[in-house]
């Protein structure tokens, strides 16, 4: 990220970017930043955007090999091509084989490093990282973004806000807006704005319920359950995210019995570190292992059924959450 931001500050750019990885927030606001800083605002003769998994690639060649109307530079923004997973063997060509007026931003959640589309941007251009960010990045761009509008927010209020939003920035960056004009006229943000004002995540409100669970606190559990049918959330996603969450406390459990670091476990596991650490170890730690395989048995049994009709979906959760939060 700090390359896109001498490149555009020294006018040097590459003529092809890639960025890429499971932080939307960020892939968008580079791929902004590098828009308007390559073409004009408003520009749509010489600034061309593509997008989805059916883009023509020959319309594309075409626009690439077509000199700038009035302007320096030809650029082309294609999104989520799906092109870096199965190499798209024209666009390997193009990139080869780009015009030196025309600049090309790719935008991709998914990539395979290993394939030639990849290798060639890397070669030829710049491919960029947009991955989860961790916790002290997190709260130094929040603080960032407070500053700008002249307001503080306390330590305890902050740990809540990410506990809430996840670190998704797209989220936290909604909450933030909301928190700001909510404190139009105060410098301040408090806990207390945060609980009032900022939305749980769905992955929060299953890690409370499997929280409950593990207390045994079963009206909790069902509580919080029919909090998320409330708001709308099909059972059969809150059953995935259920059987889910119960294998990655099964895998964090079993990794951590044998030894692995925190590091080799986040890298296993594909979660983030800093709610591998907050969250998933400590939630592990209250489970023995046979509970969570027993636990993740039922939620297969529970979601075959639903499936084959032997059981509404509302009905299979509960009787997970029941049978899971009985005290024997």
């Amino acid at each position: 990220m700090k390359r896109i931001a001498e490149d555009i500050k020294s006018g040097q750019f590459s003529h092809i970017y890639l960025l890429y990885g499971e932080e939307a927030y960020l892939r968008r606001q580079y791929c902004d930043k590098l828009k308007a800083a390559l073409s004009n605002e408003g520009d749509t003769m010489n600034c061309t955007i593509y997008s989805g998994k059916d883009i023509n690639i020959n319309e594309v060649i075409d626009m690439a090999g077509t000199m700038p109307f009035f302007a320096e530079r030809r650029v082309i923004v294609i999104n989520n091509s799906g092109w870096f997973k199965n190499t798209n063997e024209q666009a390997l060509g193009l990139i080869k084989n780009l015009p030196d007026t025309t600049y090309i931003i790719f935008v991709e959640e998914e990539v395979d490093k290993r394939g030639k589309l990849y290798k060639a941007v890397a070669s030829n251009g710049y491919a960029a990282a947009c991955e989860v960010q961790d916790e002290t990045t997190l709260k130094k761009w929040i603080m960032g973004i407070l500053k700008k509008e002249n307001k503080q927010i306390t330590s305890d209020a902050l740990n809540l806000l990410l506990e809430k939003t996840g670190t998704n920035m797209e989220n936290i960056r909604r909450e933030l807006e909301k928190l700001i004009c909510y404190k139009y006229f105060d410098e301040g943000i408090t806990a207390s704005d945060v609980e009032t004002l900022c939305s749980s995540q769905i992955q929060n409100k299953i890690f409370d319920m499997v929280e409950a669970v593990a207390r045994k606190d079963q009206k909790e559990a069902l509580d919080l359950y029919y909090d998320l049918i409330a708001l709308k959330e099909a059972p059969i996603k809150i059953l995935s995210l259920i059987t889910r969450q119960f294998n990655m406390l099964l895998q964090v459990k079993e990794m951590k019995n044998k030894g692995y670091s925190e590091a080799n476990i986040a890298s296993q596991t594909g979660l983030n570190a800093y709610y591998l650490k907050k969250k998933y170890i400590p939630q592990a730690s209250s489970f023995e292992l046979a509970q969570l395989k027993g636990a993740l048995k039922r939620c297969v049994e529970a979601d075959e059924s639903v499936k084959t009709g032997k059981m509404s979906d509302i009905m299979s959760v509960e009787l997970i959450i029941v049978g899971l939060s009985a005290k024997i």
